[in-house]
């Protein structure tokens, strides 16, 4: 089962990758922002596409039986759902969200995320 939840961690963020580098501009749409220029299109691809496809690749390969490496990966990705995470809630008590979605969805997915991935050891 802990195979299971960890591929679908992977899966979230290879969907996060995959449409980071396809589709830029619409991905952080939902946040009021724009990727206007080539330097912003290669931010947003660059952290949202390739930190998504590389995490989904760690999760993938650890799902697979990385061996001794498997624990480390998990909680390495969860600790970065958790720093993400917790620079939403600073974000949020510095300045209140006009909604609940994206900010406050994306808060309790990460929370969500990191706490199937450290339940999955």
């Amino acid at each position: 089962m802990s195979d299971v939840i960890i591929g679908l961690v992977a899966i979230f963020f290879a969907g996060m990758g995959v449409y980071g580098l396809v589709a830029p501009g619409k991905l952080v749409a939902p946040f009021g922002m724009r990727a206007a220029s080539a330097d912003g299109r290669n931010e947003v691809r660059a952290v949202y596409g390739g930190f998504g496809l590389a995490m989904a690749a760690a999760l993938a390969l650890a799902a697979f039986g990385l061996g001794t490496l498997r624990d480390g990966v998990l909680v390495a990705v969860a600790l970065a759902l958790g720093g993400m995470a917790a620079g939403r809630v600073v974000s949020m008590l510095l300045e209140r969200p006009s909604r609940f979605y994206p900010t406050g969805f994306y808060l309790v997915v990460e929370v969500g995320l990191m706490a199937a991935l450290l339940a999955a050891r």
